[in-house]
């Protein structure tokens, strides 16, 4: 991107679009929500913008800061980069949650969609990317029938050193490589992104003199993509890692907007915040882009393990949450648009457009005297997915279902940036709405707390004493 990026007619014209008329009462008829209501929740939004803006300031919104305080990491990472991807086929992520799906959604975003099948100088000379976040005991073993373990650099994420998922695949991988080239050159194969100080994959590193990359402390997994944990695997891709984070900056700026209807991430935090009192319960993301894929996969980890909470800040059981669905335009017209359209009320869908392809192509005019297929002739693919999307729009319209638009003016760098950036900041925001902790996951640790039971990990006697009590099954209602 040359560093573009830093014009700012040029930033102007990429921005993000935010188009809403679809939630409205103008639009959609009571099922929508009127300028008044907006108007109702003012002071509510003024205390939210407070105790966004206090926890900013107070360092517990850490990853606000990311835009702007990564720029020398980033600059280490591309030295890092520089120095080892001519000595490797392939970048392998060991990670899970936010370390998996980030670099996944930006990977796809911005590079070739079969990026890892092109021959090495169509990929820039970068190595293949392999992101190993399950451990589905067939996923592992068959990495290492197509990749050569000896010409691999493994990245292991994870901030406390304690994921079991992650941990154990790297123990694995460890044993696997030192047995193959010995211990001294099997930490060259081996790059951690971890917490500075706390945690068992720190004290690893130092032990065994791997490379290491540093987790900001006060930033969560399912914030942490303009960290290490997702500016490195997108820079051993070749991806424009600092005007990722000059998109995300520029997102930062818009959202410092006082004025709701000029703030992206707050309004959208709040129609989803009306929504929910509205009995809209469910949020579908869905792109009209292949490019755009894995954001929705991304967006529902942010969403749902952010927002989805039994306890408010004032410890009152409230079991809010929405519950985040990934479509894929025009794939899934064909599967879930049917429901979208006809079915309950309880939805919100978020069309993502794109403006500007990467490539345009063509459908021959031919079969001119078959009605069905004569009219595609001479149409781009281009023009026709944008035109479906504007249909499927259209038939949530006249079925008076709450939708709206987040519009690309192309994909890249800077616009994946402030993608990211917005729905981030809305999700914060929305937690203030909803007064909650929008920063914790109580939730994932008593599943991980079981686990570690089960295993008689140390520590963990009680929960396993409790695990023994719980009701065994019945088996007249197994079939």
């Amino acid at each position: 991107m040359n560093e573009t990026y830093q014009s700012q007619a040029w930033r102007e014209q990429m921005k993000l679009k935010m188009d809403f008329n679809n939630m409205m009462t103008d639009f959609v008829g009571k099922s929508g929500i009127s300028k008044e209501e907006i108007s109702a929740y003012a002071q509510k939004c003024e205390n939210a913008k407070e105790a966004m803006a206090a926890k900013r300031k107070n360092g517990k919104m850490d990853w606000r800061d990311l835009p702007y305080n990564q720029n020398n990491v980033a600059e280490d990472i591309l030295s890092y980069v520089n120095e080892m991807k001519n000595e490797i086929d392939a970048f392998v992520v060991l990670g899970i949650g936010g370390s998996a799906l980030g670099p996944m959604a930006v990977q796809q975003a911005v590079n070739h969609p079969y990026y890892n099948e092109l021959p090495r100088e169509k990929r820039g000379g970068y190595p293949k990317l392999y992101i190993a976040d399950n451990v589905d005991p067939e996923k592992l073993v068959y990495l290492f029938d197509i990749v050569d373990i000896k010409k691999c650099l493994f990245n292991v994420i994870s901030k406390s050193g304690s994921t079991s998922e992650t941990m154990s695949q790297f123990m694995i991988i460890k044993e696997k490589l030192e047995g193959e080239v010995g211990k001294e050159e099997a930490a060259k194969h081996i790059v951690c992104t971890t917490d500075a100080v706390n945690g068992n994959l720190i004290k690893i590193a130092r032990e065994e003199n791997y490379k290491t990359f540093i987790i900001p402390s006060g930033v969560g997994g399912r914030f942490s993509e303009l960290t290490p944990v997702g500016l490195l695997p997108a820079a051993f891709c070749g991806v424009d890692i600092k005007a990722l984070l000059a998109g995300a900056a520029f997102m930062d700026e818009l959202c410092q907007n006082g004025d709701i209807f000029k703030n992206p991430a707050y309004m959208y935090a709040l129609l989803h915040y009306i929504g929910i009192n509205k009995g809209r319960n469910i949020s579908v993301v869905m792109p009209y882009a292949d490019s755009l894929k894995y954001i929705s996969d991304w967006y529902a980890q942010l969403w749902a393990e952010s927002l989805g909470k039994k306890v408010d800040l004032d410890g009152k059981i409230v079991n809010v949450g929405q519950t985040p669905v990934k479509a894929l335009g025009v794939t899934d017209q064909h599967s879930q648009v049917q429901l979208y359209a006809e079915g309950p009320q309880d939805k919100i869908v978020v069309f993502m457009g794109v403006e500007k392809y990467k490539e345009t192509i063509t459908i021959p005019e031919i079969y001119g005297d078959i009605k069905s297929l004569g009219f595609l002739g001479g149409v781009t693919h281009n023009r026709l997915i944008q035109v479906e999307q504007m249909a499927t729009e259209y038939a949530l319209l006249v079925s008076c279902k709450m939708n709206m638009t987040i519009t690309l003016p192309e994909v890249n760098e800077f616009t994946i940036g402030q993608t990211l950036y917005l729905f981030e900041v809305a999700t914060g925001f929305a937690g203030e709405l909803l007064n909650i902790n929008a920063f914790d996951q109580p939730g994932v640790e008593e599943g991980k707390n079981a686990t570690y039971a089960f295993f008689g990990r140390p520590g963990y006697e009680e929960k396993k004493k409790e695990l023994d009590l719980r009701p065994q099954k019945k088996n007249e209602y197994i079939i």
